[in-house]
C-alpha cells in the first residue's frame, strides 16, 4: 500500500484569491487572531522575508512600502473550503486521512507509472471544482509521502507532483543530502538542534546514523520515522479520529477588560462552543479549569487559574457553566486589565460510561427530570448550530450578535462569501 499526500498552497491566501483574483501576483499575508502576527504568506510576501509568526508590528512598515496586502482571517471562509476539499478528496480514494485543515493522506489506489498521471488527476480535479492549487507528494510510507510534499512545493518537480517511486536514484541521493533534517515530517526546531548537535545535519546523515543509538537516545517514535524514510511503513491511516483528550477554548481580546461581567461573557461563550465539541465527539467532562491573564508586556502581570470538578460527568452548558462560574469567582481579581480568557476541559469520559455515585448521593438523584430537560434542549442546539452555524440561536450573550468590548480584532477581514447571504459575491453579464 502506497501514500499520498494532498496539501493546499498557503491555503488562508488561496482561499482569498479565490474570490478576489486581483490579489494574484500581489504579496498577500493573513494575520492570527486579533491581527497579531503572519499565519499565511503567499510566495510573494514569503520573497519579501516575511517570516511565519512574526508579528505583524514588526514587518508594518516594510508591508506599506512593498504594497503587501493585509488581511484579518476569516475562519469561517477557509472552514468551509477545507470541508469541500476533503470531501472531494474523499471521493478520489478508498482510504482517507484528514490531518489537518489542509492537508489530507490518501491511499494510492493505483500502481507504477499511473500513480504519477492519478497525483495529477486529483491536483488538477482539486483546482477546476474547488480553485485551490495543491501539491501531493507520494511514497510508500507516510513520511516519505510529506517529504514528496515538501520537495513538490520547494519546485523540485514539475506540475506540483512528487512521486518517490519515479525519482531517478542518484537525484534521490542528491535531495537528501541538500535537504536539512528539520523538514522531515515530526522533526521539530529542537529535536532538530539536538540531531545537529551529534552532526546529524542533513536527512541522508540521519537515514546513514546507528538505528539502535537513535532508539536508545530519542526514543521508539524518531526510530520509527527513521525506518519511514527508509521505505518501511510503520505508519498506517488514521481513518477514524481519535477522541480528544481535553478540549480547549480560548481568545485574546480585542481590547482589555477588567470587569467581571465581560469576563464572564467571554467565558460564557467558551463554554458554550467546548460543550458542542463535547456532545459532536460524543464525550463528556469531569472538570473544568478556567485561566484570564493579562499582558506580560504592559503594567504587572497577573494569571489567574482554577479548576473546578463537577458532580457528575456532563457536557451539558448548564453543568459546566456553574463550575466555571466557580472558578472565576476564585481566579478573579479586580483592577487587572485582562487580555485573555480560556477555558479547558480534562479527564474527559464516552458518554456511554455509567457514572460512579457518591455514597452520599441519594439513587433518585442519578437521573432527574431536568437531566432529560438539558438533553432536549442540546439536542435542539444542537440541529440548530448545524444548520445555522454561528447564527443559531445561543445560551447567554452567546445568543447576541451585538459586538463586545472583549470581542477579537479583525480590522481587515474580508466577506463571508460562503456563510452568509449578504455576502454572496454578485456576478453581472452584459
Amino acid at each position: 500500500m502506497r501514500f499520498a499526500l494532498v496539501d493546499a498552497n498557503n491555503f488562508y491566501v488561496s482561499c482569498e484569491r479565490l474570490f478576489a483574483p486581483q490579489l494574484e501576483g500581489r504579496p498577500v499575508v493573513i494575520l492570527s487572531n486579533n491581527d497579531g502576527c503572519a499565519v499565511s504568506r503567499s510566495a510573494e510576501a514569503k520573497a519579501l522575508k516575511i517570516g511565519m509568526g512574526t508579528p505583524y508590528f514588526q514587518w508594518q512598515k516594510l508591508a506599506k512600502q512593498q504594497g503587501v496586502v493585509v488581511l484579518s482571517s476569516n475562519y469561517a471562509l477557509y472552514g468551509e473550503l477545507s470541508a469541500r476539499m476533503m470531501r472531494l478528496l474523499g471521493r478520489l480514494s478508498a482510504a482517507q486521512e484528514i490531518y489537518s485543515i489542509d492537508e489530507s493522506f490518501l491511499h494510492i489506489p493505483v500502481s507504477g507509472k499511473e500513480a504519477l498521471r492519478w497525483g495529477s488527476a486529483v491536483r488538477h480535479r482539486v483546482r477546476k471544482e474547488l480553485g485551490l492549487p495543491v501539491c501531493v507528494g507520494m511514497g510508500p510510507s507516510k513520511t516519505l509521502a510529506k517529504l514528496c510534499n515538501h520537495w513538490a512545493k520547494k519546485g523540485r518537480v514539475a506540475e506540483g507532483v512528487c512521486d518517490w517511486d519515479s525519482i531517478p536514484d542518484n537525484q534521490k541521493v542528491q535531495w537528501l543530502q541538500d535537504t536539512p533534517i528539520d523538514a522531515v515530517w515530526g522533526i521539530g526546531r529542537k529535536l532538530g538542534e539536538s540531531l545537529r548537535r551529534r552532526n546529524i545535519q542533513q536527512i541522508v546523515d540521519f537515514l546513514r546514523a546507528d538505528p539502535v543509538a537513535i532508539r536508545q537516545r530519542y526514543g521508539i517514535v524518531l526510530a520509527r520515522t527513521q525506518q519511514e524514510l527508509q521505505g518501511i511503513s510503520c505508519l498506517q491511516l488514521e481513518q477514524i479520529p481519535q477522541k480528544r483528550q481535553h478540549i480547549q477554548c480560548s481568545r485574546s481580546f480585542g481590547q482589555a477588560v477588567e470587569s467581571l461581567t465581560d469576563l464572564e461573557e467571554s467565558l460564557s461563550v467558551h463554554t458554550q462552543r467546548c460543550a458542542a465539541k463535547l456532545r459532536q465527539d460524543g464525550q463528556k467532562a469531569q472538570g473544568v479549569q478556567i485561566q484570564i491573564r493579562s499582558s506580560p508586556h504592559r503594567g504587572r502581570y497577573y494569571s489567574g487559574v482554577a479548576f473546578r470538578p463537577l458532580a457528575n460527568p456532563s457536557n451539558h452548558y448548564q453543568d459546566l457553566w456553574q463550575a466555571v462560574k466557580a472558578a472565576l469567582a476564585e481566579a478573579y481579581r479586580p483592577g487587572v486589565r485582562y487580555i485573555k480568557s480560556g477555558i479547558l476541559l480534562n479527564a474527559l469520559q464516552d458518554v456511554n460510561m455509567p457514572e460512579t455515585q457518591s455514597l452520599f448521593t441519594p439513587e433518585d438523584d442519578a437521573a432527574t427530570p431536568g437531566d432529560t430537560q438539558k438533553k432536549a434542549l442540546a439536542d435542539v442546539l444542537t440541529l440548530l448550530q448545524k444548520r445555522y452555524g454561528k447564527a443559531a440561536p445561543g445560551f447567554g450573550v452567546a445568543g447576541l450578535r451585538a459586538e463586545r468590548a472583549w470581542a477579537m480584532r479583525a480590522g481587515n477581514r474580508s466577506p463571508r462569501y460562503l456563510n452568509a447571504w449578504s455576502d454572496i459575491p454578485v456576478v453581472r453579464a452584459g
